[in-house]
């Protein structure tokens, strides 16, 4: 319980500058307004835009509302503000979020372009899994960026995993291929693959992710297999524009968004989840290994428009 407690402290506080920009201006719409009317609603729609939550998923949040302003024959502005919350967690919610991978024996590419985060995600996640007793080995195929090598080293050290690969220059589809060897030979419980993410040439990140997959289809069929986008939050509906390309360049299960502590456009979480239909499995709200955070959708909207309340009731329990 006190963990727990712990993560939805870093979440509450990682979520400060999203709350302050959605939160504190829908109190005042929900406070400023006499009556539900067109005004009320345009002012919802602009909030939720800003807020990044999108504009598709700002119309179907509203379109959701005003049925059940209908249905409940709501009249005061003020008995929205539930009804909203409970239309954004809805939004939010892609049925059970799979963690299958975390108790198999799997291969994980992360992918995502330079300067998202993505090396240190791939070090935070070999870190939780080593705290969890797994064995892991990563493999360094961004074999394109000078210093990513260097910096998943140092990452490996940190967590206490082994590191294949790491040559500038050197083939991804070799990197792996030497990765599933050693994953096989020393029975690794997670084998985490880096990879290069050049988005301005998706044909040849096309090309190079089939490869590499083509290797352990070869090699290694019996592992699962698990693709995760890394997404900066701090760039709102860019990191979901982005989405989307790796989406067609590569069979993506899950999305992993990082920066959520240094930006208000946190509702891109939302958006990602809405439009998108691929769950957000993971969010990054500090520096720590531990601000890495599973994603729960309950624990999200919680933090987010209840903050401190929330935090004081959980740690009552």
């Amino acid at each position: 319980m006190a963990e727990g407690q712990g993560l939805f402290r870093r979440l509450v506080s990682g979520l400060t500058k999203t709350r302050d920009q959605i939160v504190s201006g829908m109190d005042g719409i929900f406070n400023g307004f006499s009556q539900i009317n067109d005004e009320f609603y345009e002012e919802l729609e602009e909030l939720l835009i800003m807020g990044d939550i999108g504009v598709r998923t700002t119309m179907e949040i509203l379109e959701d509302l005003r049925q059940k302003v209908k249905e409940q024959k709501i009249k005061e502005p003020a008995q929205c503000r539930q009804l909203l919350i409970d239309s954004i967690r809805e939004q939010m919610d892609v049925g059970e979020t799979a963690y299958a991978f975390e108790e198999q024996t799997s291969v994980v590419f992360v992918i995502g372009v330079n300067g998202v985060g993505k090396t240190t995600t791939i070090g935070k996640l070999a870190g939780k899994f080593r705290s969890q007793k797994k064995k892991v080995i990563l493999a360094a195929a961004d074999t394109f960026r000078a210093a990513a090598g260097e910096q998943l080293r140092e990452w490996a050290n940190r967590a206490e995993a082994e590191m294949i690969g790491g040559q500038e220059g050197a083939d991804p589809a070799a990197v792996i291929y030497d990765a599933v060897t050693a994953a096989k030979a020393r029975h690794a419980d997670i084998l985490l693959c880096d990879t290069a993410g050049r988005l301005h040439n998706k044909k040849n990140l096309m090309e190079e992710l089939k490869k590499m997959n083509r290797v352990i289809d070869r090699e290694y069929p019996e592992a699962y297999r698990e693709t995760l986008v890394v997404l900066d939050a701090t760039t709102g509906q860019n990191a979901l524009a982005q989405a989307r390309e790796f989406r067609e360049a590569a069979d993506i299960t899950g999305i992993i968004l990082t920066k959520m502590d240094g930006t208000a456009k946190g509702g891109i979480a939302v958006a990602i989840q809405a439009e998108l239909g691929i769950p957000v499995k993971y969010i990054g709200v500090g520096e720590q290994i531990e601000d890495l955070q599973k994603f729960d959708s309950e624990d999200f909207v919680n933090a987010l428009f209840y903050g401190e309340e929330k935090k004081a009731e959980n740690a009552d329990e």
